[in-house]
């Protein structure tokens, strides 16, 4: 059996798989059906919806829902307030239950607070999307993004600094000294 934590005001149902170390703070709702690694972390008023998968040391911030079809890879980020859908053109009178889109999210990546990402995207490794943007494409590995829509206006590294690229197309991230390159419009970190 995991072990983790949950505010005596959380709801976990039956059959929800959550993974040790993982913390989960007051008015969440964790469905059935769901699986969230290990050591995660949910702010106060989220929703995990069944068949949701969330990897390890993710972090929830509050008021964020995750909606059937939302997969979290290792180590992303979800800032307070943002948006993910599963459904593309909503009716209040028109069931589409059968018709939710993936999202992807992959590993490391970060979503400002108050963005929105629409439902058939995948954001890339370590992408960093700016608070109250809004993303209606695929995001590509270590991109930048801000605005409404969304466009691409840098580069970040996996430590979430700015990347800024010479002519021959090296950069070096100011934090870690981590060395990467950018050729034919995507970053790869340097080996």
């Amino acid at each position: 059996m995991a072990d983790y934590q949950a505010h005596p005001s959380a709801i976990i149902d039956d059959g929800a798989v959550i993974g040790n170390d993982t913390r989960i703070w007051h008015f969440c709702h964790i469905s059935s059906g769901s699986t969230i690694g290990e050591k995660c972390s949910f702010g106060q008023n989220c929703f995990v919806a069944p068949e949701v998968t969330i990897g390890n040391g993710v972090k929830v911030q509050n008021n964020v829902s995750l909606y059937t079809g939302v997969i979290v890879e290792d180590d992303v980020f979800l800032g307070p307030s943002c948006v993910l859908t599963n459904v593309f053109n909503p009716r209040s009178a028109v069931s589409r239950k059968h018709e939710y889109w993936q999202t992807l999210i992959r590993q490391g990546a970060t979503i400002g607070a108050n963005a929105t990402i629409v439902c058939g995207t995948t954001i890339g490794c370590y992408a960093f999307i700016g608070a109250g943007a809004v993303i209606t494409k695929d995001v590509p590995d270590f991109a930048l993004m801000t605005g409404v829509p969304a466009r691409q206006t840098g580069w970040m590294s996996r430590h979430g600094a700015k990347l800024t690229f010479d002519s021959e197309g090296h950069a070096s991230c100011p934090e870690s000294g981590e060395e990467y390159t950018l050729a034919e419009g995507s970053v790869a970190l340097a080996v």
